[in-house]
């Protein structure tokens, strides 16, 4: 018996490791062109391609969402409730699928009060410490908390008792360690009450200038229907008792007209809707509202430590939990070290391992009391690894979106070397990436292409790295391109005097921008770039600068919308057929009835997932059928916005549809590489890259002289980043200024000046290692950056 089954035994395991492939058949999602590929597991497989050839589409879109989906699917029909909707990617066959794990480039932290400590869980740690063996002894972890408020309370409880109802009097406490004065959120802020109304105009005449405060909206008609104030009176008018309740007054119920709701002062209801909120993640009207209305200084109380008198006075060795926070993370390991208490061995172990694992994937320079919402997308993908670095977890997938974004040449190395260690545990790896010292560590390549939009979504190459570079694909010629440093560099017209720069980690820095030139900023990730610029360059009315935040727009936001190219459009086709401009919005008079506009009809099925469908009445159009029988140019508006960019400038640029005003804004997108997008295409689909690159076409035509672009290679081909090249020459050439952060190698080589901070990160940067030409830090070799640039130039 035992004899007869063993072969058997042995066959069912050789079939079960035969399962060494994710096939992929069929795909259609967004750009793709029922593609197949066979991605090996337990490899570290790179896709490449250029910004919008598909690459997240088949990754993320296809499978990373379809492994989310159906992992989501074994929950209960009640926590499904509770997730959000997943519908199932267009793809025939997706198999050999495994638990993905997604590692992506989202900003971390919506919420003002999230911090590097908290996000990573070593504040919870680091409290448990403090509780064990901080002196004097406080309490539970919660009391280093500055998320949580020390209250006490006592009254009468009742309770039943052997069927009699007995009242007892109780009491509690509970120890948090939250500042009262700005309950734990480091700041204290002041509002300008004159930003919030016009004090010469009463409610009804529309007084308040708070955005969506609007005098037939909601948040007016609690103030006028509460009984509480007179609102045809001038508010300067208002008595102490009603300026008192306008603006100050406690949370009470009142009845607005047959409605039941909760009135309260202006301040505190400004305060909890708009001020809770991480500046970050706020749309930009609101965040210029903000940043107009409110003045932040640090609390007085806790001097911006968030934490109350009580969880300062506790300290381990002469050091309280505020002061661990506020060191450099790589200065915190080498303190925990210096602890050998049997007691919270396993305490300390893990602590050590935690921040360990920060400095080893090169953030060893942030502290654990940086609030979230300042990381760069780079910095909180890697933030977000850590967690998996230590995890027993194998045999899953990881998926990374462009991990070497914000690393310098230095530190890619290093990453390459944390997803060799992943692959090597048994996981496959698959990553989204341009960047050829990335590449080149691929077990398998594959290559979409050869465009972008509808130009792309094919399979160009498959197979290994020497093959690629054998292929006569853009990326395989492109992989070993590498720019010349320039010979003739121009001459400065002037230069920005920046004296005593203190900003976060800068060491009282002197430095002198030459203007009229492409000047890069370099440096290795954490050496003070951002804060040179950012927090240095005087932020004048001549200085345009274009960060790397995300756009931020509804599915019904597209290119033209973003830019303002609609406007000109609906005008020029109410003026040729005689009608108002809003027919020829999807938002507005001329959507479709059925859809509203959307050009889709989704349907929620509860705790399945949401289906789209296309609207039947318009097709897709988005339009009313009246409205597309109006024409300019021989073409409707859904004909227009269907239309590419290029097949724009030229229809706008002559003839009966010639538009001057559309044709400037076409030739700034086409200019910035973005031809082939549609100008109907919603900005939810864009990738990162395409995202930066529509930022910096609504730029080109601002009169500013100065341009600050941080990190305009984000998401760029090798093939798009001589384009972006191209037009930095070109807005030097036209007098402007331009300032560039950049760790590409191509892009510093192009400079005319380089200035690199370092020699490292944190408080080992901070300085002005190297100012001059490319070509002299090629030569002298100096610096970590001018080593890596010499071996790129081949020098």
């Amino acid at each position: 018996m035992t004899a007869s089954a063993s072969p058997a035994r042995q066959r069912s395991a050789a079939v079960a490791d035969s399962h060494d492939l994710i096939r992929v058949q069929g795909a259609r999602e967004n750009n793709l062109k029922d593609i197949s590929v066979d991605i090996p597991k337990r490899r570290l497989t790179v896709f490449t391609g250029v910004s919008g050839s598909g690459k997240s589409s088949l990754v993320f879109s296809t499978i990373a969402a379809e492994s989310q989906r159906m992992i989501n699917e074994t929950y209960s029909s009640f926590l499904q409730g509770f997730m959000p909707s997943l519908a199932r990617p267009d793809v025939d066959v997706l198999s050999g699928l495994t638990t993905a794990i997604i590692v992506d480039q989202e900003r971390m932290g919506a919420n003002a009060r999230s911090t590097v400590g908290t996000a990573t869980d070593a504040n919870a740690l680091l409290r448990i410490l403090f509780s064990r063996l901080g002196q004097p002894h406080l309490g539970s972890p919660q009391a280093f908390s500055f998320n949580v408020a020390s209250i006490s309370g006592a009254g009468a409880v009742t309770m039943e008792k052997g069927g009699i109802t007995v009242k007892e009097r109780r009491s509690f406490t509970v120890t948090g360690g939250m500042c009262p004065r700005c309950e734990g959120m480091g700041t204290v802020n002041d509002i300008d009450l004159t930003q919030l109304y016009n004090d010469s105009k009463s409610l009804n005449e529309g007084a308040l200038t708070i955005p969506g405060y609007t005098a037939d909206g909601w948040g007016v008609r609690i103030f006028t229907g509460s009984g509480f104030l007179d609102a045809d009176k001038p508010i300067r008018d208002y008595t102490k008792k009603e300026l008192q309740d306008f603006l100050y007054k406690e949370p009470v119920k009142v009845k607005v007209g047959d409605i039941n709701m909760t009135y309260e002062g202006l301040v505190p209801k400004v305060q909890k809707s708009m001020l809770s909120k991480d500046r970050e993640a706020m749309q930009p009207h609101i965040r210029a509202f903000v940043d107009r209305a409110v003045t932040f200084a640090t609390c007085p109380d806790c001097g911006g430590t968030r934490l109350n008198e009580g969880a300062r006075s506790s300290r381990i060795a002469g050091v309280n939990i505020a002061d661990a926070c506020a060191l450099q993370i790589s200065d915190l390991a080498a303190w925990v070290r210096t602890f050998d208490d049997p007691s919270v061995a396993p305490l300390l172990a893990a602590l050590q391992h935690l921040f360990d694992s920060f400095t080893e994937i090169g953030l060893g320079y942030l502290s654990l009391d940086r609030p979230a919402g300042t990381l760069s997308g780079g910095e909180a993908q890697r933030t977000k690894l850590i967690r998996h670095l230590g995890s027993s977890l194998t045999d899953v997938t990881y998926v990374f979106d462009e991990p070497t974004i914000g690393l310098h040449p230095h530190d890619i190395q290093r990453m390459n070397e944390l997803l060799l260690r992943l692959r090597d545990k048994g996981n496959t790896v698959l990553v989204v990436e341009h960047k050829p010292e990335m590449i080149a560590i691929a077990d398998h390549v594959i290559d979409l292409g050869p465009g972008a939009g509808t130009a792309g979504g094919s399979v160009c190459y498959e197979g290994t790295l020497e093959g690629l570079r054998a292929s006569d694909t853009l990326t395989g010629r492109h992989l070993d391109y590498r720019a010349r440093v320039k010979e003739d560099v121009r001459t400065p017209a002037g230069a920005m005097e920046i004296r005593g720069a203190r900003s976060h980690n800068l060491k009282d820095v002197d430095v002198d921008i030459p203007l009229g030139v492409l000047v890069v900023i370099t440096g290795v990730a954490g050496s003070g770039k951002s804060s040179l610029v950012h927090g240095s360059v005087p932020a004048a009315s001549s200085v345009v600068a274009i960060d790397q935040g995300a756009i931020r727009g509804s599915r019904r936001s597209n290119p033209a919308t973003y830019t303002g190219l609609l406007e000109p459009i609906r005008k020029a086709f109410a003026k040729a057929n005689g009608v108002k401009p809003a027919l020829f919005s999807s938002n507005s008079e001329g959507a479709c009835p059925n859809c509203n506009g959307a050009g889709v009809i989704f349907t929620d099925l509860g705790p399945m997932a949401t289906v789209s469908t296309t609207c039947e009445v318009c097709e897709g159009k988005r339009f009313d059928a009246s409205v597309l029988e109006f024409r300019l140019g021989g073409r409707d508006i859904s004909e227009v916005l269907a239309m590419s960019v290029t097949d724009a400038v030229e229809f706008f640029g002559a003839g009966e549809a010639r538009i001057p005003a559309a044709h400037a804004i076409l030739l700034g997108l086409a200019d910035v590489g973005l031809g082939y997008l549609s100008l109907g295409q919603p900005l939810s689909t864009l990738s990162g890259g395409e995202r930066q690159r529509l930022k910096l076409a609504t730029h080109l035509s601002e009169k500013g002289g100065i341009y600050v672009l941080d990190e305009p290679t984000t998401g760029l081909h090798l093939a798009d980043v001589e384009q972006l090249l191209g037009l930095l020459d070109r807005l030097v050439d036209s007098g402007k200024s331009v300032i560039v952060v950049e760790h590409h190698q191509a892009v510093m080589a192009h400079a005319d000046w380089i200035i690199d901070l370092g020699p490292g990160a944190g408080h080992d940067g901070g300085r002005i290692v190297f100012e001059g030409t490319p070509a002299d830090l090629v030569t002298a070799r100096s610096t970590l950056t001018g080593q890596h640039l010499a071996a790129y130039v081949g020098a």
